[in-house]
């Protein structure tokens, strides 16, 4: 139980992270297109995300630059291919009611789909350890 605690946990924090980055965003480049906010707000939550699991859910050591270049590879595109579940809820709810509250209510289900997801990939072929 303590695993799915701190892995909720740090997918609110990844999410928090995503969302100030894309408020922030908004704020400094007011007209500039929804899709840059969303943009910058992933990579931020990808970044803080990557060294909490890596480290608090997977207890990965690292071992040398050739094992992290593939397991950052790895990471990486799993997360854009459940980066495409977060970004097609967020951009539908937009479109369909067309409310900041409804984009980041679609952008947080697709999340919380997207981190489910994530977890058994990164489990299964980024980060092999007996201990996840």
């Amino acid at each position: 139980m303590n695993l799915v605690v701190r892995y909720g946990a740090f997918a609110l924090i990844s999410t928090l992270i995503n969302f100030s980055a894309q408020e922030a965003t908004v704020q400094i480049l007011p007209g500039h297109p929804l899709m840059l906010s969303i943009f910058v707000g992933t990579i931020a939550g990808f970044v803080v995300k990557y060294v909490l699991d890596k480290k608090w859910i997977f207890f990965d050591d690292y071992t040398s630059h050739r094992s992290e270049a593939r397991k950052v590879s790895l990471y990486g595109l799993f997360s854009v291919l459940t980066t495409v579940i977060f970004w097609s809820f967020e951009v539908a709810f937009w479109t369909l009611w067309g409310t900041t509250f409804a984009k980041y209510a679609g952008g947080a289900l697709g999340l919380a789909i997207g981190y489910v997801s994530k977890y058994a990939l990164d489990r299964r072929f980024v980060f092999r350890s007996e201990r996840a």
